[in-house]
């Protein structure tokens, strides 16, 4: 295999003008899923599993399911936001440095399966109470000045959970785990 598919093994994000409510609801789905996926997944792993990176190079799983909890606690907050502000201006953070601090690479993985749980929990209630309106709603990305639609935030944080499902999944499937 090589680096580029171990980076994105199920391809990079594709965006879409528009969503359907159909493709919407498949995507809150897929978000919702995410957390159960994790635990049947990594129930059992033990440290030197957790520690081992997905790649050459690489974050570690626990540096990864520690990211995914700090990316979807944003992006519940990113949602919060769009739906009470007028095309706020969100506050980005470096990722690749929150994966470097020292609870990212030494916390227990349960610590953020446990936070995946409950904010998606309550991101899936929200994300299911949203119509038409509310989906066209938008936040703007400061370091590219984008203006990103609620749909096509959940489609990428859909596309989010899997890509990084996947890269534990199919570490797993390479080592026979």
């Amino acid at each position: 295999m090589d680096i580029e598919q171990l980076k994105y093994p199920i391809g990079k994000f594709q965006h879409q003008e528009l969503y359907t409510p159909a493709e919407v609801k498949s995507n809150i789905q897929i978000i919702s899923a995410l957390p159960s996926k994790f635990i049947n997944l990594l129930g059992g792993w033990d440290d030197d599993k957790y520690n081992t990176p997905y790649r050459p190079d690489g974050w570690t799983v626990r540096q990864l399911v520690h990211h995914v909890a700090d990316s979807h606690m944003n992006a519940y907050v990113r949602c919060r936001l769009a739906m009470t502000e007028d095309n706020p201006v969100i506050k980005p953070y470096e990722e690749h440095l929150w994966a470097e601090l020292p609870d990212a690479k030494m916390a227990q993985v349960e610590l953020s399966i446990q936070l995946l749980r409950y904010v998606h929990l309550r991101w899936v209630l929200l994300l299911n109470s949203l119509d038409e309106n509310d989906l066209a709603r938008t936040y703007t990305h400061p370091a590219t000045g984008r203006v990103f639609r609620l749909d096509e935030v959940i489609a990428n944080y859909a596309w989010h959970s899997e890509h990084h499902y996947q890269h534990a999944f199919q570490l797993a499937a390479r080592n026979n785990w």
